[in-house]
């Protein structure tokens, strides 16, 4: 039999006639009741969670369950999720929030997130938690005493300012929260200036914040967790890319961040077999790839040609158009040479070999997209392109067509934030981010929670390119295919390579010196 459990409500009493009395803000026995309070809005930590069992048709997962119950047990409501790409951050943020709506505790709700995925969170707490959110467009009303989800682009706006200081929400739910990690951006500002019960920021990326800016991350949620500024550097930073009481320091932030891996979740986690193929240009290809470097001989724009050139001849036209200074009849007759694209017929060579099975290929370049959906329809392959600027509506279409008839869909990074497309996997990257980050975004699309079968993922390279020098220093000297950088144990060693791969590539002003200063990040890690 369950005890009951008995609290003392004197306290609010005493504590309005504190307030009312006390000649100072002050004063330990303010202290007191003010710390008494505090713990009367905290879910009691026996009654275990609510939630799953008003929720009958969702399966979680149970390392989804334990970070509800820590957050809510541990945590006062108030975390960083920061789990790898595509183990369920929003069915745990979903579940916790569902959890202190049922206990009374959450009522008028805020959930911030990218424009491109307002939409479908509501969609999520619709038809997975049964929670009906209102998506604030045009004129909101944000002292609204509900769940409404906006996108923080729109709720930053300076006419909206006095609304959100008279309006205290019960809770607060951040996606993409790696975005606040500078605290002079107007969004961290906007962030920091909210008045919150509770508050989840949710990020598949800390990895990528140096010591600061995960410092600046966390006192959003926790001010003071790492002590001041100052006691932050001279206790614990140690450059950028480590700190100093390493102990001490992951102490902290376990008190305000959980991160799973697939390592630590999966039994019998779901395997990668990652290809990387290499191929040799056409004559034409070849001439064209040469010639970029007479237009631009010395700048930092010709890395950019040159590997747009390896994604396709309609890429590098669309910036060779913005330039002056060179002949462009010249490059003009080159381009037209080429006929073909080898890199697309081996595509289509690895999408034919796959009979039925559906295929997600990634271009960091709008018109390689365009380009490869007309090639993919001319061979007889039904193909769709999805864009971060379509809207809503015509976004669920391309799903649905893919889902059904099409065999392949053509995307962006810009426009697959947030994209779940675990009933394929199949990956061809066409070309290669510069940051091996955005690879791991790529690969999680299909890679996430609810994928039930091995992850083949092809990357596509051009012989003696760009490309090619970049998976030779990069991808494969550094090993960070096999490291998948979300398992690298050092967050904050993760965070330099990312910062000094991004240096490197845009201050080197040739390919040489991008390959001198590659080597030496690769022999500085090895």
């Amino acid at each position: 039999m369950k005890p009951a459990i008995m609290y003392d409500d004197t306290w609010a009493d005493a504590l309005e006639q504190n307030l009312k009395t006390a000649s100072t803000p002050g004063g330990w026995a303010l202290f007191n009741l003010t710390a008494e309070m505090k713990k009367q809005i905290l879910p009691s930590r026996f009654d275990g969670l609510l939630a799953p069992d008003f929720l009958p048709h969702m399966q979680f997962l149970p390392h989804q369950l334990k970070t509800a119950q820590t957050v809510m047990e541990e945590m006062s409501g108030t975390a960083i999720l920061a789990d790898e790409v595509g183990l369920g951050k929003t069915i745990e943020a979903g579940l916790i929030l569902k959890e202190y709506m049922l206990r009374g505790l959450a009522s008028r709700i805020l959930i911030l997130a990218p424009a491109s995925l307002v939409s479908q969170w509501a969609k999520e707490l619709r038809e997975k938690f049964q929670i009906f959110a209102l998506v604030q467009r045009k004129n909101p009303d944000w002292s609204w005493n509900g769940v409404q989800i906006a996108s923080i682009d729109s709720a930053k706006q300076p006419k909206f300012a006095d609304a959100f200081a008279d309006t205290l929400f019960d809770m607060i739910i951040i996606d993409e929260a790696h975005r606040l990690k500078n605290p002079a951006t107007k969004n961290h500002q906007f962030v920091s200036r909210l008045n919150k019960t509770y508050c989840l920021l949710l990020t598949a990326t800390p990895v990528q914040n140096n010591a600061d800016e995960l410092f600046h991350l966390v006192s959003l949620l926790r001010p003071g967790l790492f002590g001041s500024n100052g006691f932050f550097q001279s206790q614990f930073k140690d450059g950028k890319r480590s700190v100093q009481n390493h102990d001490a320091f992951h102490a902290l932030l376990r008190q305000v961040m959980i991160r799973n891996t697939r390592t630590d979740v999966e039994s019998e986690p779901i395997k990668r077999f990652i290809q990387t193929i290499r191929i040799d240009p056409s004559k034409e290809e070849k001439a064209f790839y040469d010639s970029l470097s007479e237009c631009l001989p010395s700048s930092i724009t010709l890395l950019t040609l040159q590997r747009e050139a390896c994604s396709s001849k309609y890429a590098a036209l669309a910036t060779l158009q913005k330039q002056e200074g060179f002949d462009k009849t010249k490059v003009a007759a080159l381009a037209q040479a080429v006929d073909q694209n080898s890199k697309a017929e081996k595509a289509l060579e690895i999408v034919n070999s796959l009979e039925n099975e559906k295929v997600l290929i990634f271009t960091q370049y709008r018109a390689t997209q365009e380009y490869l959906e007309l090639f993919f329809r001319y061979h007889q392959i039904p193909a769709v392109s999805f864009q971060g600027k379509f809207k809503k509506g015509k976004k669920d279409w391309m799903i649905e067509l893919f889902k059904g008839p099409a065999r392949v869909l053509i995307a962006t990074e810009a426009g697959s934030e947030g994209l779940n497309l675990q009933f394929c996997r199949h990956v061809i990257n066409f070309d290669l981010p510069w940051n091996p980050m955005k690879l791991e975004q790529r690969i999680g699309r299909v890679h996430r929670y609810g994928q039930t079968e091995n992850v083949h993922i092809y990357h596509l390279a051009y012989k003696q390119s760009v490309e090619d020098r970049m998976l030779s220093l990069l991808y494969e000297k550094i090993a960070l295919f096999q490291t998948a950088i979300g398992k690298l144990d050092n967050i904050l060693d993760q965070n330099w390579i990312e910062e000094h791969l991004h240096d490197t590539f845009h201050s080197s002003k040739s390919v040489r010196e991008w390959e001198i200063k590659m080597q030496n990040l690769a022999a500085a890690l090895e």
